[in-house]
């Protein structure tokens, strides 16, 4: 008898559970919305996969070795992922961060080893994206750089589409992501297309004065370079108010806590759902609510 091959955690990324909407979807049109849960995956993000791709496949192509140092702008979600990654392969992390991220976030990243530095929350994302630059020429590591590094969709091209393709056994007839770095967007764009051309992909952004964590609208001098606007059918703007409304609805009538940007996604879901009868759609939930506590809104007072 062989002796079993154990899995490590890096084996647990992807794979994530996709389960449809219960109580929320108050219609009788024959359309479902079904929710791809991303908070499964190890480091409680749908960043899990970006992430290790982007390590994986530079140490491949021998840009990067063990032991190097590595440098990442993120709003929270790719940050707590590298730190995972890196402390998975054997690299010194450093990620840069605006000052008004939660404290559960900076708590996550420094469990995993990597070390903060943060900016104000006038600078940004795209003052972090500078500073990362510019240490990155005074040679103080490596810029992963996930808003122009093909391995960032390549990831959801290679598991996110995939995987919603079997789950839904080719009926996904819409799929729904909000937008940030765009990868997610991008790469199981490119796949479900690939399957079926009429599959509809919509992206979220945030409606004018929002600030929903994860999604941006980009200064067209910041804009993701993988982001491909053909790969899009529909971009819609989503307010603060109903993001966190869905988000709250979720877990208190679904079981499903999740964060922001996730809430306006199951609501555009929704929205898509009650407009096309028949419809198979599908929403990604993106990360978990407990790194969203200490900001209050889940308080019910």
């Amino acid at each position: 008898m062989t002796d079993p091959v154990y899995p490590t955690i890096a084996d647990c990324v992807g794979q994530t559970p996709l389960v449809r909407l219960q109580r929320m979807l108050e219609i009788d049109n024959g359309s479902q919305v079904l929710l791809k849960l991303e908070g499964n995956n190890p480091a409680g993000s749908v960043k899990d996969r970006p992430a290790l791709s982007m390590i994986q496949q530079a140490q491949a192509r021998g840009d990067i070795s063990p032991g190097d140092t590595l440098i990442e702008a993120t709003s929270g979600n790719t940050g707590i992922a590298l730190a995972m990654a890196a402390a998975i392969m054997g690299y010194r992390m450093i990620l840069i961060m605006p000052d008004n991220a939660t404290m559960e976030r900076r708590w996550s990243m420094e469990a995993y080893g990597a070390e903060l530095i943060l900016v104000s929350k006038e600078e940004g994302m795209e003052g972090a994206r500078d500073l990362a630059l510019r240490m990155e020429s005074d040679g103080k590591g490596v810029v992963l750089n996930q808003f122009g590094n093909l391995d960032n969709p390549e990831a959801h091209y290679q598991g996110t589409g995939p995987e919603i393709w079997q789950q839904t056994h080719g009926r996904v007839t819409h799929f729904v992501s909000s937008m940030g770095t765009t990868g997610t967007i991008m790469g199981t764009s490119r796949y479900l297309k690939e399957q079926n051309p009429d599959i509809q992909i919509i992206g979220l952004q945030p409606s004018d004065g929002a600030a929903i964590p994860g999604i941006r609208r980009w200064p067209q001098e910041y804009l993701p370079t993988i982001f491909d606007s053909q790969r899009v059918d529909t971009v819609k703007d989503i307010s603060q108010d109903l993001a966190e409304n869905t988000m709250r609805e979720l877990a208190r009538r679904e079981g499903i806590f999740c964060g922001v940007s996730s809430g306006g996604a199951v609501a555009a879901a929704i929205d898509i759902a009650r407009s096309n009868p028949g419809a198979t759609v599908v929403a990604i939930v993106c990360d978990r609510g407990d790194r969203y506590l200490s900001s209050g809104v889940f308080a019910t007072s």
